[in-house]
């Protein structure tokens, strides 16, 4: 089994599932002949041909809304919007027609696309490039919205997108496209959407993170092991939520602490947080806690890694919820 970045698990689950079903196709900016920003599609126009490696103008909205004609029309149409930034150019067609197709049409017509996009801060980018939206769509129904953290995960949860009958957003945290690598399979397999991942068994807190943060989380769980026993869960499927492995975390540790990038306010964390409030609380013993980005937007280059969650603010959030 080879080892591969992020990106390239992304390039060899697309590379799969058009050599495996010929409806398959992706379209986006420079996809084709460059093979995208990050060379997620590198060598695909090559092998499966202009038609099924599309080349698009500069439209997100033009992209997405072509994407609905062709789910609707028999293909499974992958979408490519080179940075999260510019998902808000094609918002109006995710939600007044992606997200709602299948209720729409009562049913007859089903709406199998995925769009992709690079995902969240840590690189540096300029405004637009460096965005954690994923509260917009985990808020319409209709939508399905995942974020892997490994290159197995992307790989196995990218293919399930693409099979699914329903939408799916597929995020792809850029900062760790490239930043390491995990044996993955050269055969085909899915992993679950609606299934978060128990990455490490705890008693203490439960550790609730998704993206690129799971890699400083880890690292939390590693310098703490002294100090207290933490289960970090990778929520990585934000809709549908796994209810059934949160709730049941909490419930045997007691406390949680939720680490996201996005904006505090409204965040994903907060649904968490309700979610066990509702089905948890005769079992909490601390508040749920927040670890978050603000409510700015991503500032630029220096106070970037200010913006972001670090290690030393997500122990402080654990000590706090410890000392409660």
């Amino acid at each position: 089994m080879p080892n591969l970045t992020l990106i390239q698990a992304v390039n060899a689950a697309l590379r799969q599932e058009m050599e495996r079903d010929e409806t398959v196709v992706c379209l986006g900016e420079d996809i084709g002949r460059n093979g995208g920003v990050f060379r997620a599609t590198e060598g695909l126009q090559e092998k499966f041909g202009a038609e099924r490696v599309i080349d698009t103008p500069l439209t997100e909205s033009g992209i997405i809304g072509t994407s609905v004609g062709m789910a609707a029309n028999g293909l499974r149409p992958v979408a490519e919007i080179q940075f999260e930034g510019f998902l808000s150019s094609g918002f109006d067609q995710i939600v007044s027609h992606v997200a709602r197709y299948r209720t729409r049409t009562r049913g007859s017509y089903p709406m199998p696309m995925v769009i992709r996009s690079p995902w969240g801060g840590g690189i540096h980018a300029p405004e637009h490039h460096s965005d954690a939206p994923e509260a917009w769509f985990v808020h319409q129904p209709g939508l399905k919205v995942v974020i892997p953290s490994t290159p197995y995960d992307a790989k196995g949860l990218l293919i399930s997108a693409i099979r699914d009958n329903d939408p799916v957003i597929f995020f792809e945290p850029k900062k760790i496209y490239r930043s390491f690598r995990q044996t993955v399979p050269d055969e085909e397999y899915t992993v679950p959407i609606g299934k978060a991942s128990v990455l490490t068994e705890g008693t203490d807190v439960t550790l609730l993170t998704w993206g690129a943060l799971t890699r400083p989380c880890l690292k939390v769980v590693e310098a703490l092991r002294e100090e207290t026993s933490l289960e970090l869960i990778d929520v990585r499927s934000l809709s549908p939520l796994d209810d059934e492995t949160i709730i049941g975390s909490v419930q045997k540790t007691g406390r949680a602490v939720v680490v996201h990038e996005a904006p505090r306010t409204c965040g994903v964390g907060a649904e968490i947080a309700a979610r066990i409030m509702e089905k948890a609380f005769l079992s909490l013993k601390a508040p749920v806690l927040r670890v978050t980005g603000y409510d700015t937007i991503m500032p630029l280059h220096k106070l970037e890694n200010h913006y972001i969650p670090s290690q030393d603010r997500i122990i402080a959030c654990i000590r706090e919820s410890l000392a409660f």
